[in-house]
C-alpha cells in the first residue's frame, strides 16, 4: 500500500486517462542549443528519462514565433526544423507509455531586441518596462536591464491569436498529446491579463473582460485546432515575476477561470506562489490562502497546482479536494523517476541549481535514478 494512495491514483484529464496525479511542470532548461532553437538528442533522452506509462509530461515554455522568443537556446515550435526536432521528443516519451503536452509561449516584455534583431523591441500590452530591477538575457547568454518594449497596435493582435493557431498545428505535426496555453508569470498573456502592465484603452484594457479577451481568443483558436479535450492553460494569479501585478487578482482569475470552465478545457493549471507557503496546506505560511483553494470553485474541470509542493503536501491538497493533480518542477529536474521514488517512499536528488540553466547534460540527464543509486550502494 503506497503512503500517497491519493497522489498515485488514476485521474481522467480531457482526452486523456492518467495512471497517476503526479505531473511534470513545465521547466525551461536553455538546452536546445542547435542553430535555430531546435530540440537535439539531449533533450529527447532528458524527457525520455521522466516519462511513465500513463503519466503527463508538460514541455518546457516552447516560443510560438521569433517575436515571441525571450531567452537563447529556448526551443521553438514555428519552424519545420523545430517540429521535426520535437518528434525526437514525443517518439521517446511515448515509447515509455507517456503522455505529453507542449506549452505555448510568447514571452512580450521579458526579452531583448538581440534575441529577435529583425523583429525589433520586445511587444507587450502598453509600453511598461519591468520595473523591479531584474534583468533578461541577450542573445550571448549575457543578463543585461529589460529595454522598455513596443504596445502592439489593435491591428496587430489577430496576427498573435495566427501565431498560436500555427504553433498549435505544429505541436500536432510533432507528435504532441496536446498543449498548454502559457499565460503565467508575466508572459504575454499574462501582460494583457494584469493591470499593473495593460494600460490600454482599447478593445484589449481596462474592465476584466476586455483584458482576458486576447486569452480567450487564443484559447478559442488553439481549441479549434486540438479540441477542448487536449488544451489546458497554466495562470499564476499572485505571481510576481518581472513587477507583475494586478489590482485585484481574485477577481480578475476568478473571471478567467469561470470563463475557461464554459470552454471545458482539458484541465487548468495554477501556480501557487511561494511567498504564499506553497505545499502547507489550505493556508501558507503567511496565513494567505492557496491559490488552488481560493479558485478551486470557480473552475468545473480538473485543476493541477503547482509550486514548490512535497509528495505529503501534493497528498493533501488532493484529498482535501483543493486540486484533482500537482505538477512537480525541481523534484523532477533532480528525480528522473519521481514517480517511482513516491511509490516507494524513497529519498530524493537534490537539485543543483548552478545547472539549471544551459550548458550540457550535466545536471540534465546525469542525475541517478534509485536502481543506480542502489547499484552504486552494493
Amino acid at each position: 500500500m503506497t503512503k500517497y494512495s491519493n497522489l498515485l491514483s488514476p485521474l481522467q484529464v480531457g482526452e486523456l486517462q492518467l495512471a497517476h496525479r503526479v505531473v511534470m511542470a513545465p521547466l525551461t532548461r536553455m538546452r536546445s542549443t542547435q542553430p535555430g532553437d531546435v530540440p537535439n538528442a539531449l533533450n529527447a533522452e532528458y524527457y525520455h528519462q521522466r516519462a511513465t506509462r500513463g503519466g503527463l509530461l508538460i514541455s518546457e515554455a516552447t516560443q510560438i514565433s521569433l517575436q515571441g522568443k525571450g531567452y537563447p537556446a529556448a526551443p521553438g515550435i514555428h519552424s519545420d526544423a523545430q517540429v521535426e526536432g520535437w518528434k525526437l521528443v514525443t517518439e521517446a516519451v511515448h515509447a515509455k507509455g507517456g503522455f505529453i503536452f507542449l506549452q505555448l509561449w510568447h514571452v512580450g516584455r521579458i526579452s531583448h531586441s538581440s534575441l529577435h534583431p529583425e523583429a525589433g523591441l520586445p511587444v507587450s500590452s502598453s509600453a511598461i518596462a519591468p520595473s523591479d530591477g531584474s534583468k533578461t538575457f541577450t542573445a550571448e547568454f549575457r543578463q543585461v536591464p529589460y529595454e522598455t518594449p513596443r504596445a502592439l497596435e489593435t491591428a496587430e493582435l489577430p496576427g498573435i491569436v495566427a501565431d498560436y493557431v500555427r504553433a498549435a498545428e505544429h505541436a500536432k505535426a510533432a507528435g504532441f498529446d496536446g498543449v498548454e496555453i502559457h499565460s503565467a508569470n508575466g508572459y504575454l498573456l499574462d501582460q494583457f491579463l494584469e493591470d499593473g502592465v495593460n494600460q490600454r484603452t482599447d478593445a484589449y484594457g481596462g474592465s476584466i473582460e476586455n483584458r482576458a479577451r486576447l486569452l480567450l481568443e487564443v484559447t478559442d483558436a488553439v481549441v479549434g485546432v486540438w479540441g477542448k479535450g487536449r488544451v489546458g492553460v497554466r495562470l499564476s494569479p499572485f505571481g510576481t515575476f518581472a513587477g507583475i501585478s494586478d489590482s485585484d487578482p481574485v477577481a480578475l482569475f476568478t473571471y478567467v477561470l469561470a470563463q475557461l470552465s464554459e470552454r471545458g478545457v482539458a484541465y487548468a493549471h495554477v501556480i501557487e506562489p511561494r511567498s504564499s507557503g506553497a505545499g502547507a496546506g489550505k493556508e501558507g505560511y503567511d496565513g494567505a490562502p492557496r491559490t488552488s483553494h481560493l479558485f478551486r470553485k470557480a473552475f468545473s474541470g480538473v485543476l493541477i497546482s503547482a509550486g514548490g509542493y512535497t509528495a505529503e503536501g501534493a497528498e493533501e491538497t488532493i484529498s482535501n479536494h483543493d486540486a484533482d493533480a500537482v505538477a512537480f518542477g525541481r523534484l523532477f529536474i533532480a528525480n528522473p523517476d519521481l514517480v517511482e521514488r513516491f511509490r516507494e517512499d524513497a529519498a530524493l536528488n537534490v537539485p543543483d541549481r548552478r545547472t539549471f540553466y544551459g550548458g550540457t547534460a550535466k545536471g540534465y540527464t546525469d542525475y541517478p535514478t534509485l536502481a543506480e543509486v542502489s547499484a552504486i550502494a552494493q
